[in-house]
């Protein structure tokens, strides 16, 4: 296994998803402060989001003509260019200015996303779900870097927070620095079928489809969670330390599990990752529906991170399945639009259902989702061993 493209995406993958570390943390909090009504306080944070889901065909389209690594580049040089305006507009108290920032750092996302398909791409394919699970090990150094680095920078300058947004940029300069020593991957040329099978034939295979819902739900309601989770523990009491160190052990749990998911893929099967990893997230539900002390949150939070994990690593996998290598541009931005469009819709609806709902709705329906889609991988085991077998 060609492991340098690997070793080098997952640093990046821990230096870019600081960003949204960082915004998890603060995004809500700070919105609360500038916007005009409560109920728009997860704004930035969803705007970041859908550009994000707007970003990855585009971005996907784009790295086919330029390449990986350029591509890569590109996205953090917009979102470093967006965590200083996020610091300008906080010192001018602009809640419009502070939501275009967000936008900016939030489409990098896209292109981080990317990395572990590139991941994929750079080894042999018996190891993509190694490859895969590795780069996102880098995300456990990011559980750390963001909400750390975003406390402890929050009073670097006279305006609280924008010495937060400062250090974002920094962090994003080292990332292009990495980038720039990865070796580019371009999909080799085929006799035959240049442009590959249309979308909608890749669409209607039942795995394709089981593997994007798998991505949907792991993504949309981890996001939905996550995002009211700082919000409900400000309004019941506690501080931003504790919030903190509950978004940071959450970040830290989502990839932790990437030091062996990627093995577990290969030994237990794609269908028993994924299930495993809903039934973690089913775990989340039960435990925040319990009680509103620290604890309750830390481990629901925790287990929040592990089953998304598990879920996201699987589904990815057996995505990798259902397309020929021409095909991977198209393939990957329809999953991936699909998965940031949801969790576009899940950040938006988190502060408006937790306000005139509360926080036993938003957990009751995440529960009654990760029941049917567990319903759905298990009716379709059948297809989901027969991709993998043919790997």
């Amino acid at each position: 296994m060609r492991s340098r493209n690997v070793f080098l995406l997952a640093l990046g993958q821990a230096l870019g998803m600081a960003g949204p570390g960082t915004v998890v943390l603060l995004g809500g909090i700070i919105g609360a402060d500038l916007a005009p009504n409560p109920s728009l306080a997860t704004l930035p944070a969803s705007l970041g989001i859908v550009s994000m889901a707007l970003m990855s065909i585009p971005g996907a389209l784009l790295m086919r003509a330029i390449g990986r690594k350029r591509g890569f580049i590109l996205g953090n040089l917009i979102a470093a260019s967006g965590a200083l305006l996020a610091a300008f507009a906080i010192t001018q108290q602009s809640f419009v200015l502070f939501c275009v920032a967000i936008i900016l750092v939030g489409q990098n996302g896209a292109f981080i996303l990317q990395y572990r398909f590139a991941a994929a791409e750079s080894v042999e394919s018996a190891y993509a779900g190694r490859a895969i699970s590795l780069v996102l090990v880098g995300g456990i150094l990011a559980g750390y870097l963001g909400p750390e680095i975003a406390q402890r920078a929050q009073s670097w300058l006279p305006t609280q927070y924008t010495g937060s947004f400062v250090a974002l940029a920094i962090l994003y300069g080292f990332a292009i620095l990495i980038i720039t020593l990865m070796r580019d991957i371009r999909a080799p040329k085929l006799d035959g079928e240049p442009k590959g099978r249309q979308l909608s034939a890749l669409a209607r295979q039942p795995t394709f489809q089981v593997a994007v819902l798998a991505g949907v739900v792991s993504y949309g309601l981890m996001n939905f969670v996550m995002t009211a989770t700082p919000i409900h523990m400000h309004s019941t009491g506690f501080g931003l330390q504790e919030t903190a160190w509950v978004i940071q052990s959450h970040i830290v749990a989502m990839y932790l599990p990437s030091l062996v998911s990627g093995f577990l893929v290969e030994r237990l099967g794609t269908l028993r990752i994924m299930l495993a990893g809903t039934l973690l997230m089913l775990g989340t539900n039960v435990v925040a529906m319990l009680g509103i002390d620290l604890n309750n949150y830390w481990v629901a939070l925790v287990l929040l991170g592990l089953g998304w994990n598990l879920l996201f690593v699987g589904g990815t996998v057996l995505l990798t399945t259902t397309y020929r290598p021409e095909e991977r541009f198209k393939s990957q931005a329809a999953n991936d639009f699909t998965i940031f469009t949801m969790q576009a819709v899940s950040s938006f609806s988190a502060g408006a259902v937790l306000s005139s709902a509360g926080w036993a709705i938003i957990n009751w329906f995440a529960l009654s989702v990760l029941l049917v889609a567990g319903i759905i991988f298990l009716m379709q085991r059948r297809q989901i061993a027969c991709a993998r077998s043919l790997a």
